[in-house]
């Protein structure tokens, strides 16, 4: 019998690969101001506004809240198609 997928590897995955992905948006964007894709972060992260210390911390807070809410959702279902699957 497999143990499954493992919630705390699945959470801090998730979240960091969304906080990577989140910071080199933003460096991107300042690099590269005429292609710039903040308003698509304004629209997915509350509170964010362009650019400041404040709504940079925010953003990487929610990034990292999206990541867990992810493998909150997606682990137990995947565990529990894995166990079904076993039982046949």
């Amino acid at each position: 019998m497999k143990a499954g997928v493992s919630l705390l590897a699945v959470g801090h995955a998730t979240s960091l690969l969304l906080a990577i992905s989140f910071i080199l948006c933003v460096t991107f964007d300042l690099l590269f101001p005429d292609y710039a894709m903040y308003q698509a972060w304004q629209a997915l992260i509350p509170g964010f506004e362009w650019l400041s210390w404040k709504s940079f911390i925010i953003g990487l807070i929610e990034v990292w809240a999206y990541g867990w809410y992810f493998a909150l959702i997606w682990v137990p279902i995947y565990n529990f198609v894995l166990h079904k699957e076993e039982r046949h």
